[in-house]
């Protein structure tokens, strides 16, 4: 189903805590075909999951580069002169 594509936890269980936390999301990995992010917990800052975005040839991802810190950015046009994003 294409509703959850982009389902992010705002919870999971935490061995460490032994409760159900609230979890941070942090970009572990950027590969061609996917990024993988790591699901950390609040409380104690332990790992407790990890979720795959495979990056297709869609409408959202075409166009787009990341940068140092994995966040995506506009390609900027070879034409163009100005600093935004064409």
């Amino acid at each position: 189903m294409q509703q959850f594509d982009n389902l992010r936890a705002s919870s999971l269980y935490c061995q460490k805590c032994q409760a159900a936390m609230p979890v941070r999301e942090r970009l572990l990995l950027i590969l061609p075909e996917k990024e993988i992010y790591d699901y950390l917990c609040t409380g104690c800052a332990s790992s407790v999951g990890q979720r795959e975005v495979t990056l297709g040839r869609s409408k959202s991802s075409k166009g787009l580069r990341h940068d140092a810190r994995g966040r995506r950015r506009r390609r900027q046009d070879r034409n163009c002169s100005c600093l935004r994003a064409c």
